[in-house]
């Protein structure tokens, strides 16, 4: 890290405090169990502990905050002014990140709707476990190499799976969104920049016909060069 001195850890919390403390103890008692049976055991342990006894592991947290607040004024005290700049960067892109992953879990919890998949998803979804030996992103990189060898017709139901799930999504989003409303919560409810725009009959054929030019005028310009 930056500085001379080595920044200080953070205190653990009062349930980490009683999970460190008593891991070993409960490995040795529940030697059958994974290492993620014993933190759930652990866990209902903490829960069902007097809050007297969760007190004392809550009063030794507060010491050692006071502790780590002396500590990490000293060790910004000697950073240089670039060192303090990317030590606020730091805190500011962890912050960001924790910001982020909070929004998705509450969105998760909301049930929102998944976003529609494209056709290339699709296809890696369906072929992905076939492969085997070899890295995801080595997976990734050879049904991508497929994918871009597959002809119009060979890709065909995948695009249309993507169509209908476009679908699926559009009305799903919708009702989300309804509701989302009715119970205040506007700020989850897409922009209309966002939404996708209803092509009327009319401006489908517009836009067809200024295809067509720019490629018939395209084909002009190359026959003149």
């Amino acid at each position: 890290g930056a500085g001379a001195e080595q920044r200080p850890k953070r205190p653990l919390t009062a349930y980490f405090r009683f999970l460190k403390e008593n891991h070993a103890a409960f490995r040795q008692n529940n030697p059958e169990m994974s290492n993620t049976e014993v933190v759930k055991k652990i866990a209902g342990a903490w829960k069902e502990l007097p809050a007297s006894q969760k007190q004392v592991y809550e009063e030794a947290r507060k010491t050692d905050w006071q502790k780590y607040q002396q500590q990490l004024a000293a060790y910004k005290a000697q950073l240089t002014p670039a060192q303090a700049a990317a030590l606020r960067e730091e805190k500011r892109k962890r912050l960001a990140k924790r910001r982020s992953f909070r929004a998705k879990r509450e969105l998760t919890v909301l049930g929102k709707p998944k976003r529609p998949r494209s056709g290339f998803n699709i296809f890696v979804s369906e072929n992905f476990q076939a492969s085997e030996g070899i890295s995801p992103v080595a997976k990734l990189k050879q049904l991508f190499g497929a994918w871009q060898k597959m002809s119009s017709p060979q890709k065909q139901p995948y695009l249309q799976l993507a169509e209908d799930d476009k679908v699926r999504y559009e009305n799903e989003i919708k009702s989300w969104e309804a509701k989302m409303v009715e119970l205040g919560r506007e700020d989850l409810v897409r922009s209309k920049e966002q939404k996708p725009k209803k092509q009327t009959a009319g401006a489908a054929k517009k836009a067809g016909a200024a295809k067509k030019a720019g490629a018939a005028k395209k084909a002009g310009t190359a026959k003149k060069a």
